[in-house]
């Protein structure tokens, strides 16, 4: 299982995660922060879960590229 976290209180609005990871994360038009689509919110933490392992090396560039570090990226299992 991928589980992938965003802090988007944190989120800067660089669009990193969005150009890596495009499937998985967008822009907020209201606040300019990044989205972590499919997500649940868990006061402040967004959280992905899933069972789709394909999506780790694009998540894991986007968890890279962050210059705020919020993304973390686990494989478990």
């Amino acid at each position: 299982m991928v589980i992938v976290t965003l802090q988007r209180a944190k989120c800067i609005g660089c669009n990193y995660c969005v150009e890596m990871a495009p499937k998985h994360f967008q822009m907020s038009t209201k606040d300019g922060k990044s989205v972590l689509l499919k997500s649940t919110n868990n006061k402040g933490f967004f959280t992905l879960k899933t069972n789709n392992t394909n999506i780790l090396e694009v998540v894991e560039a986007a968890e890279k590229a962050c210059p705020v570090k919020i993304i973390s990226v686990k494989l478990t299992g």
